[in-house]
């Protein structure tokens, strides 16, 4: 036991302990500990964290779980300690707190725990049934459920067990084990701790100076000397067990596994015969007339994509993309380098065609790098849910889950917790939280040392300076899980024979790991990404449908669009997609893009680092500079970009024309110049002067483009991705020119509730030549509306003040009823449908904003007779 310590609560307990794992791990490696455990209440969030940071520190990690389960004999929960043996207990671990974390209801006696041991804590089942007729039976259950030798009951430090009870398990070959449950590094934060329980109870301290002397300083990271000490004097034999849990809890989690899901086809049909299959239907329909380009490309990616077992991945992605479609819902032209998948076009997951725009397959998928693929999917944010169910039903409850992220407690929250918990005012912790910078991510300590204001406040007292202390001691601990925004697993094995889950929302159960944690695994993670501007898109789609009769399909807009490009010239893009700051449409005017190309290049330089290369590329374009390419043999690969090097993929180019890499290896190239490492770099320059000089270039020659490169490697932006997005700027673009009104209310509906934002559309709306109405109560829906070709109706739900159940129990009575006819008729109906809304309060806004004009326009009237007009309909019964 002397460098034992297995029972600890890590911060991953959440709002129960003080310890983060690296500072665990390397303080327990300072003090001499060999074997190191965590036993988080009811979860598993940081089991593979703590693995690999013991891992580093040459320490054995033994993974274990504090479980409250329940007991059929007591009618009550009561803790137990588990440990995992091996793998298979790590796997029972993770049935067992999956379960609690579903239901929040386990009892042991439902699973199989061979593979664990148990250690009973101070106060535990057996010592409430303990004199009882029925004890001796469920002592018997218990250790047949732990194979007879695997259940121990725990000896706490420094503390007693009652002798009568501890010669009774004794008597019945149950042998006690040494703990010492941990929730603080440092004795000094054990206040903190304290603290941290009234924040999660929402309670106050009714005396910080009283609280702060009555806690226990116990359940801190103690010298192993001393614990030793104690328990010889003490308890000699518990020692001994301890050493034999944490011997034998010895094994690794697997990581980096292959655990791609398999789409499910046909018995005899194989994945690949399918995609090949399927693709090769769907060529000709995609691409009418692909060529024998087209055709040696896709031959050669379905080789890849099959060498590297990624068949099944893109059916899968496929299939998710053809119920977006089948079901009209409006998605992106792609994200990131799945752009320059020439497969990924053809099964239209992306529209964006690589051949066309010279975009390389390989900085997708680099056979010669065996990466996990990744293609994340842009779909409208008011459309996530379905496509989440719709992938649950395909593969099952138990092979689909979001991903866990954790809420941390940051700088200003930190503050204004503590102060609750301090029984400060509201007005006292706007104080504290204001002497903070508003700046992003800013920690305490930066705080304390810029802000003159926290330092006078820190000080003013012995209760501000306690406040203080704990709440640096709090910051940065997870307080909170919740849903990753775009994260999903897919997995044809069952997720809980795999990772820990645990309660999500919409009946999707999510992930205990976080994102690291699930890709470590080695499962399979699709991004879908809650696009709001596809909102637009499909919301303006949808109105031109209503109102034109048509409907048009984003793939039909022409790139080419004379009054689009015009658009974009002027800068005139508020509402466009990556292209509404001020600083780039300042670019644009100066840049006056021509074709889809210039705004691609716009989309990819206006962003740190490649900034700098702006003017250049805007002399370069308008003829004020020359052109210069570095080498006659790379004008073909910088001429759309003026001999300016924007994109990685051209990095990639020229490293293949010049110095005959393949395209696998100059994606390698890439990567190691971004990466800065000086031998690789020393060894990938040399590889390409090599090259370069074997391709009849000189010495001179080749370091120069090299050099260019090195400079550039930093600065250059994913083409694939570029023109993918470009392409949804477009579309909005286009929308904006051709169908303002559906357009400006689909953007209106989008910020209704950011007045900034929505002032800014609504000026930009009437420049277009767009009138808008104000608010009307027999007119106006929840959000914006289009009342004709011209005119749009602002919305209820932008009034500021007004709740949202008001308004729709308003427009669900308009729907049954039809139109108010007075103000007191408007009054009278609304008292029947809920009498609730009947105050000044909810009238007052809808008054001021005119939305009684058209029947009654004597504002002042209405305002100055509303408190009559309300008690005539009260005692009336109206």
């Amino acid at each position: 036991m002397s460098n034992i310590q297995l029972t600890s609560l890590t911060s991953y307990s959440l709002l129960q302990s003080t310890i983060k794992i690296p500072d665990y791990v390397s303080l327990a490696k300072q003090l001499g500990y060999q074997y190191l455990g965590i036993t988080d209440r009811n979860n598993l969030y940081g089991a593979l964290e703590f693995m690999q940071a013991c891992q580093k520190e040459n320490i054995y990690p033994v993974l274990g779980l504090l479980l409250e389960y329940f007991s059929e004999q007591t009618q009550k929960e009561h803790e137990i300690f588990l440990f995992a043996k091996n793998y298979q207990g790590y796997q029972q671990l993770i049935q067992l707190s999956s379960k609690k974390m579903l239901d929040d209801k386990v009892k042991l006696e439902d699973f199989t725990l061979s593979d664990l041991f148990a250690v009973l804590p101070l106060e535990n089942e057996l010592q409430v049934l303990f004199g009882q007729p029925d004890a001796k039976e469920r002592l018997k259950q218990l250790s047949q459920l732990f194979s007879g030798d695997q259940l121990f009951y725990g000896v706490s430090y420094q503390q007693q067990v009652k002798e009568d009870f501890s010669l009774w398990l004794e008597k019945n070959q149950i042998k006690s084990a040494a703990y010492q449950l941990i929730d603080t590094l440092q004795e000094e934060e054990a206040f903190a701790v304290k603290v941290m329980q009234y924040i999660k109870n929402g309670e106050q301290l009714d005396n910080f100076q009283q609280a702060l002397q009555t806690v226990s300083n116990a359940k801190s990271l103690t010298d192993p000397t001393e614990v030793k000490k104690w328990y010889e004097t003490n308890y000699p034999d518990s020692l001994l067990q301890t050493e034999k849990i944490a011997q034998s809890c010895q094994f690794k989690i697997p990581l980096h596994q292959k655990l791609l899901p398999h789409y499910p086809l046909e018995e005899g049909l194989s994945a690949a015969a399918f995609l090949k299959e399927l693709c090769e239907t769907k060529l000709l329909k995609r691409i009418p007339s692909a060529d024998a380009v087209y055709r040696k490309r896709l031959d050669y990616e379905l080789e890849v994509i099959h060498r590297m077992g990624f068949d099944d991945y893109f059916l899968i992605v496929w299939d998710v993309m053809a119920f977006l479609h089948d079901k009209k819902i409006v998605t992106g032209a792609g994200r990131g380098s799945a752009a320059g998948s020439l497969t990924a076009y053809v099964l239209a997951i992306t529209d964006v065609d690589p051949i066309k725009y010279d975009l390389l397959f390989e900085r997708f998928l680099n056979p010669e790098r065996n990466n996990m693929p990744d293609i994340d999917l842009d779909i409208p944010d008011n459309k996530r849910s379905e496509v989440l169910q719709y992938v649950k039903e395909k593969y099952g409850q138990n092979h689909v889950a979001q991903i866990a992220t954790f809420g941390t407690m940051a700088a200003k929250m930190v503050l204004r917790d503590s102060c609750r918990v301090f029984g400060l005012s509201q007005s006292e912790a706007n104080r504290w939280s204001k002497a903070v910078p508003n700046q992003l991510k800013i920690t305490l300590a930066e705080a304390y040392r810029t802000s003159k204001d926290l330092r006078e406040l820190t000080h003013l007292n012995a209760r501000n300076q306690q406040l203080f202390k704990v709440a640096k001691i709090l910051e940065g601990l997870p307080r909170h899980v919740s849903t990753h925004a775009a994260g999903v697993v897919i997995s044809d094995q069952d997720l809980l024979e795999i990772i820990p889950l645990q309660e999500g929302t919409e009946g999707i159960w999510l992930t205990q790991f976080t994102m690291h944690g699930v890709e470590e695994t080695g499962l399979l993670k699709i991004d879908f990404l809650g696009l709001r501007n596809l909102a637009i898109i499909a919301d303006t789609l949808e109105e031109i449908q209503r109102t034109k009769k048509f409907r048009l399909q984003p793939s039909e807009i022409p790139l080419d669009d004379p009054l689009t490009l015009q658009l974009f010239q002027r800068g005139t893009t508020a509402g466009v997609f990556q292209f509404e700051s001020a600083g780039i449409r300042n670019v644009l005017r100066r840049l006056s893009p021509e074709n889809i190309e210039d705004i691609a290049a716009v989309n990819a330089l206006y962003r740190p680092g490649p900034m700098q290369n702006i003017d250049t590329f805007i002399k370069r374009k308008h003829g004020k500079a020359p052109i210069d390419s570095l080498d006659e043999s790379l004008n073909d690969i910088l001429a759309n970009t003026y001999g300016v090097m924007v994109y990685q993929e051209q990095i990639m180019q020229v490293a293949n024309k010049m110095a005959g890499f393949s395209l696998g290896q100059a994606d390698i190239l890439r990567r190691a110049i971004s990466k800065k490492k000086k031998s690789v770099l020393d060894e990938q320059r040399q590889a390409f002067i090599n090259g370069a000089k074997e391709n009849g270039h000189s010495e001179q020659k080749a370091n120069q483009v090299y050099d260019y490169i090195e400079k550039f490697a930093d600065y250059g932006f994913n083409r694939s991705h570029a023109f993918a997005y470009s392409f949804v700027a477009f579309q909005m673009a286009y929308l904006k020119v051709h169908y303002p009104a559906p357009f400006f209310k689909a953007v209106l509906r989008s910020v209704q509730h950011n007045p900034k934002k929505m002032k800014e559309y609504l000026n930009d709306a009437k420049t277009a030549g767009i009138k808008i109405l104000n608010p009307s109560i027999n007119e106006s829906f929840y959000s914006f509306s289009l009342q004709d070709e011209k005119t749009i109706r602002f919305g209820l739900g932008g009034i500021k003040g007004l709740r949202r159940d008001f308004i729709y129990d308003v427009l669900d009575d308009r729907r049954e009823k039809g139109h108010y006819t007075s103000f007191d008729h408007f009054l009278s109906r609304i008292n029947q449908k809920n009498s609730k809304w009947l105050k000044e309060e909810y009238l007052l806004p809808l008054i001021a904003i005119g939305a009684f004009d058209e029947i009654n326009s004597n504002r002042r009237q209405i305002l100055s007779q509303l408190d009559g007009s309300i008690q005539n309909v009260i005692y009336s019964g109206c």
